[in-house]
């Protein structure tokens, strides 16, 4: 049975509302539950250890002001339900952006104020939702390092792979070992997966593609597998490997990534412990974003300019020399569109 993947994640958002998840990687959640007036964020697996450092550095530069909001972020896996804020009803922890973008419009202030997002709005998501860059991104695939995979594919040869019409590294070239392919792609509702599969086509999932394994985590036994094929964040391995911040399994494991050739041209995901501005650039390349409700970030109270001094344009993120620090070491790009919102 053929089947999209973007079908199997939307299908599954919801039901991730209401259904509790508790596996995942070691949590890095806020200690103690943040007040009732602190900015709150749940989401995205890619960006949650890059907001939780951000936290930790915007919350210290506010010194000895104690009238300021604090700003949070909750890990997109570990135990569920969670109460997000003092006073606040326990919600089951959202997994990913749609999950995530779903527990916002669902609460209130009282209880969330924005998502961390890995991928642009779609049609499905609510009218009155903004979308704010952040950083730059890119996804490629990665093969465990001295496994068969050649170092480099084209986006047709992925195509064919993760239809199954590829199912021999033989069928890529002669030279290649006789050994079967093993495409995977992460658990459903990951950002990282729904990007790769947009931009390898949008191919029709083959039988012999397996979703399950933890996004941008190269330490599930099944993807030790010398054959395996697996999107990965950029910025996540980078902030794994050149950044150092991992854990046992929040980690690449054995998986190295691997270039694509697009139009001729061979693209190479990393160039001296950056992603590469070419890659960034190619259809594999894409900004990442937190979402606010419009209401909120287009106010002119108290709270909404609470989130344009973190968020916006002239605020902390996009501004402060710690901050640029703290995306650099987790493997993002800057951009020019930090802070600039774009309305569903």
């Amino acid at each position: 049975m053929r089947i999209g993947f973007k079908s199997l994640v939307v299908a599954t958002a919801a039901a991730l509302m209401v259904a509790p998840l508790t596996t995942g990687s070691a949590s890095a959640d806020p200690t103690p539950v943040p007040q009732a007036q602190d900015i709150v964020g749940v989401g995205a697996q890619t960006t949650q250890a890059l907001l939780s450092q951000f936290s930790a550095d915007y919350n210290a530069s506010l010194g000895s002001d104690t009238t300021s909001p604090r700003m949070y972020s909750w890990d997109a896996t570990g135990p569920s339900p969670i109460q997000t804020k003092a006073g606040a009803n326990a919600i089951y922890r959202p997994y990913g952006p749609s999950a995530g973008i779903t527990a916002l419009v669902a609460t209130g202030v009282t209880t969330t104020d924005f998502a961390r997002s890995d991928r642009a709005s779609a049609a499905t998501d609510p009218h009155g939702l903004d979308f704010v860059a952040l950083a730059k991104d890119a996804v490629t695939w990665s093969s465990p390092a001295n496994g068969n995979a050649p170092a480099q594919l084209t986006p047709g040869q992925l195509f064919g792979i993760y239809t199954c019409n590829i199912t021999n590294w033989q069928q890529i070239s002669q030279s290649l070992r006789n050994a079967p392919i093993k495409p995977y792609l992460p658990r459903i509702c990951s950002g990282t997966g729904t990007f790769f599969w947009n931009a390898i086509g949008h191919p029709a999932l083959g039988g012999c593609v397996t979703i399950g394994p933890e996004e941008n985590e190269g330490t599930d036994p099944a993807l030790q597998d010398p054959n395996v094929v697996f999107p990965y964040s950029v910025g996540r391995y980078l902030g794994q490997t050149a950044g150092g911040h991992s854990t046992t399994t929040d980690a690449p494991g054995s998986l190295s990534l691997r270039n694509v050739v697009v139009g001729g041209p061979t693209l190479t995901p990393v160039t001296n412990n950056q992603i590469d501005i070419n890659f960034a650039n190619s259809q594999f390349g894409h900004l990442v974003y937190n979402v606010f409700r419009d209401a909120e970030w287009s106010g002119t109270d108290a709270h909404a300019q609470a989130l344009q001094n973190v968020f916006g344009p002239t605020g902390w993120i996009c501004n402060d020399t710690v901050a640029a620090v703290d995306l650099a070491s987790y493997g993002f790009l800057s951009t020019p569109a930090c802070g600039v919102a774009s309305l569903t």
